[in-house]
């Protein structure tokens, strides 16, 4: 008996323990997402290690978590791009390749990123853009919306777009949104479009701060027509603004559809100051949206949110400044591909630390999925990047796939942590090869080095496999012809 009593008392301990964690587990609310979008932004960044651009406030949120150095659009254009992050599936199951098609269409059942979280007692709002709308056009219609993936929807609508008739052109041929175009705007921050962004959410995060939420704030700049305030202008002198201006002799030895997004070449046939002066209003719309976000870090730190909110920032794809002559996106080039990716995730280790594996935006939504202890569905094509921000240099051998469209043939694109290897039209309008460990600045096609034909062979198998083994060569529907030389907005 007496044996019996002294196995009962530490039994006893031990549930009560059990039955207090698993009380302590049920309390602890879930993990909240604010989920920051931006349109149209290159890695120009002060933490990415720019010499200029002034980004104070995404550089503290690089502190909270990990930047990730080699992240990769799957598609350089708006709604492709956004598309497969927000369903986790590659632009050729979505057949999203242009502006106009919406994914429901092709996947009316799919579970999207939101959804996901809605599905599961989430508050899931949207202010400004996370799917394509309202860039350049018109605010206030839903554009590509997905209602089915938001409780709440709210399209601000701010001075800049009022104002868009005091806009400074260089590119009058070209609408709005493929311009080289910018404006020195009077008033306030919040009186922008992007400033009504940052203040709608901060409104969101207040409301709803007590129960879980996902929260996306969509900016829409540095898209053109380049507006901000002119102190953000004053930032950048323009004697200090420079872009390369060639020689681009080596050009010759790229395929001609590597070229096809900006024509005339270079620039779009503006003139050398003119195009700095593009690229200093780029800049000045860089430094003010990362006002805004900091605003919203403010907001996270004031409301007793930052240490139980993951928080992702993230561009739909990158964007050409002058590189090899090119303006804009819709290329296979790093600059065009290459996206600014930050993950501040309190329950992860990391901290402060950048992170060299290769990793594509469609990983976002099994990250997030996982973060966050939700059921992934079936079918997502990214990986979850937990593991990476546990230890960013954890062993990951998963390389970047990126497709551009040129009329009816695609461009394809695989890179690893130091090559790209690229063809054009399944290879039979030409291929290139870079190695970014020699050549940074893609110079040199190594496509026809017979010291490269080794990894051509290897890259070319790998390429080929992808998009062989689980996609189509070909759509099922063209995309959208454009043609030589046009940028869709």
């Amino acid at each position: 008996m007496k044996t019996l009593r002294s196995l009962r008392f530490p039994l006893a301990i031990g549930l009560s323990a059990f039955v207090l964690a698993a009380s302590s587990r049920a309390a602890t609310p879930p993990p909240n997402v604010l989920f920051i979008a931006t349109d149209d932004m290159n890695n120009a960044l002060g933490c990415y290690g720019h010499p200029r651009v002034r980004t104070p406030h995404l550089d503290r949120l690089a502190q909270r978590g990990v930047r990730f150095d080699r992240a990769y659009a799957q598609f350089p254009l708006c709604s492709p791009s956004r598309t497969s992050i927000m369903t986790g599936r590659r632009p050729d199951v979505t057949e999203v390749y242009d502006l106009q098609k919406h994914f429901r269409t092709v996947l009316p059942d799919v579970v999207t990123l939101s959804q996901l979280f809605m599905n599961h007692g989430y508050h899931a709002a949207r202010v400004g853009k996370i799917y394509h709308y309202g860039n350049p056009g018109p605010i206030g219609t839903d554009g590509l919306d997905d209602p089915a993936s938001w409780t709440e929807r709210i399209n601000p609508k701010g001075r800049d777009k009022t104002e868009e008739h005091l806009i400074v052109n260089h590119t009058p041929k070209r609408g709005l949104g493929s311009s080289l175009s910018f404006l020195r705007a009077e008033g306030a921050d919040e009186e922008q479009t992007d400033g009504i962004v940052a203040t709608e959410t901060i409104r969101l995060l207040e409301t709803h701060r007590a129960r879980p939420f996902f929260i996306a704030a969509g900016f829409y700049r540095p898209h053109c027509p380049y507006i901000a305030p002119k102190k953000y202008f004053d930032l950048y002198p323009i004697d200090q603004v420079t872009i390369p201006t060639g020689p681009w002799d080596y050009l010759a030895h790229v395929p001609p559809p590597a070229l096809a997004s900006t024509q005339p070449h270079p620039w779009f046939g503006v003139t050398e100051l003119q195009a700095r002066e593009a690229l200093q209003a780029y800049w000045a719309t860089i430094t003010f949206v990362d006002a805004q976000v900091g605003r919203l870090l403010d907001a996270l730190d004031r409301l007793k949110l930052a240490d139980r909110t993951v928080v992702v920032f993230w561009s739909d794809h990158g964007y050409h400044t002058g590189e090899h002559g090119l303006w804009k996106k819709q290329s296979v080039f790093e600059n065009s591909a290459r996206v600014p990716l930050i993950i501040a995730a309190p329950d992860t280790k990391a901290r402060a630390v950048a992170c060299g594996r290769t990793v594509e935006l469609l990983d976002l939504y099994p990250t997030l999925a996982d973060l966050c202890g939700l059921p992934a569905p079936d079918g997502l094509d990214g990986r979850s990047l937990r593991p990476l921000l546990e230890d960013p240099a954890a062993s990951w051998d998963k390389p970047a796939f990126t497709q551009v469209w040129r009329g009816t043939f695609p461009g394809h694109s695989i890179r690893t942590e130091r090559h790209r290897y690229i063809e054009w039209d399944n290879g039979r309008k030409g291929a290139q090869l870079y190695d970014y460990t020699l050549d940074p600045e893609e110079k040199h096609n190594l496509i026809e080095d017979p010291a490269a034909a080794g990894i051509v062979s290897d890259l070319r198998a790998r390429l080929r496999a992808h998009w062989a083994a689980e996609y189509r060569p070909e759509p099922k529907q063209a995309p959208e012809r454009l043609t030589p030389g046009a940028t869709k907005p």
